[in-house]
């Protein structure tokens, strides 16, 4: 049984880490989410010029593309994948494929520490997501925002088992709280996760109120910056 299906509910995804007071996407980030009971660590993932994974949200840094950069010349802030497998054995993550060139990297270090039990694979592109899984079997993964678009499309067709068939072989949906002027958290779109048995976890959340909502509604977990403040709601109403 994959480690994901175990997490508890509401579970606390941190974006980045915790970072108001350090780099995001930094190994000291991380550390700070840990610390204040997040029970993911959100990352993004691209390579360095001779193919080693390393973790950084945007494609370019200094104006030029991560990929230009070997390890030594990148920033000592910027963390390799494998020293955050390392530096955190426990602890489960969610690795969202920024490039292509990401693809094998991300898969070689997950499969080096054998890691797959432990970690989610996403992508904006459902295609990086699908090669970087045949590389690594056994990793969770939660479907990109056209499959999305499809269930919702098939949804509001009134052809809910096609939009449940959609996905059902992921571990978990992760979504905006609205997309396209569609409510993607809706009693209807719930209905549908439900059925098709994944988790729903609701990003960027920040706000105290929204989680509080958002909790309330029986999402899975939430995506957010602030893990210490999500910590704080879920032990007050939650871990009672």
């Amino acid at each position: 049984m994959h480690a994901y299906s175990q997490l508890p509910s509401p579970c606390i995804l941190a974006h980045q880490g915790l970072w108001q007071t350090c780099p995001a996407n930094t190994l000291e980030a991380f550390s700070r989410a840990i610390e204040f009971g997040a029970d993911v660590i959100e990352t993004d993932a691209h390579s360095s010029k001779e193919g080693i994974a390393v973790l950084f949200h945007d494609d370019k840094i200094y104006g030029r593309k991560i990929n230009e950069f070997s390890i030594d010349e990148l920033p000592a802030y910027v963390p390799t994948l494998e020293a955050a497998l390392t530096s955190f054995p426990q602890t489960l993550f969610n690795i969202d494929i920024k490039s292509s060139a990401a693809e094998e990297p991300v898969a070689r270090t997950i499969s080096k520490h054998n890691a797959q039990n432990r970690v989610l694979i996403t992508s904006f592109s459902s295609q990086r997501r699908k090669r970087t899984m045949e590389l690594v079997p056994g990793v969770a993964h939660s479907p990109a925002m056209a499959e999305m678009i499809r269930t919702v499309v098939w949804s509001s067709l009134g052809a809910h088992r096609r939009a449940v068939n959609i996905l059902k072989n992921f571990e978990a949906v992760q979504i905006p709280t609205s997309a396209y002027g569609i409510n993607l958290v809706s009693p209807k779109m719930m209905k549908i996760y439900r059925e098709a048995q994944v988790q729903v976890h609701v990003w960027t959340i920040n706000d105290p109120e929204e989680m509080k909502k958002l909790f309330s509604l029986g999402v899975d977990g939430i995506v957010t910056d602030r893990t210490d403040v999500a910590q704080e709601i879920r032990s007050t109403y939650f871990d009672k």
